[in-house]
């Protein structure tokens, strides 16, 4: 059995190296995504900046534009006033996507007796007494 003792050695040498080659593989890619994903994100940075400018420059045009015929503090309380129903009418339209406190209910038949993630029951089911026995739903359950 001497001669295979080496060999137990090249064995554990050769998973160590390989697992080192894996390591490095999976960080020199993970160090790819997040170089391209950190420069997608600055480029939405830079995105809205430049948005968030050219907003601010068109609120200033139509401020000058209404500036024409009515005093500057009317024309900047109008602009102001525009924008505000601007901001509620896209936060109404982010929202109508979603609804947060809309109960949950199933169509067309009840809830599945299991979560869709397939472990199982969380907990042990409670067992269901008809509202008209003598007991009732919410009495103690004892048994003799």
């Amino acid at each position: 059995m001497d001669r295979f003792d080496h060999l137990e050695h090249l064995d554990k040498h050769l998973v160590e190296e390989l697992a080192q080659v894996a390591r490095e593989t999976v960080r020199d890619e993970l160090r790819e995504q997040s170089r391209k994903r950190r420069r997608t994100a600055m480029l939405y940075a830079a995105s809205g900046a430049a948005a968030l400018y050219a907003g601010g420059a068109v609120a200033l045009a139509v401020g000058l534009a209404l500036a024409i015929g009515l005093p500057g503090w009317a024309a900047a309380l109008i602009t102001a006033a525009l924008l505000g129903v601007v901001a509620y009418a896209l936060r109404g339209a982010a929202h109508s996507g979603h609804h947060p406190d809309a109960p949950h209910r199933v169509l067309g038949g009840s809830a599945p007796g299991t979560p869709p993630s397939g472990l199982g029951m969380p907990y042990p089911p409670m067992p269901q007494t008809p509202p008209d026995s003598p007991a009732g739903p919410d009495a103690p359950h004892h048994r003799a």
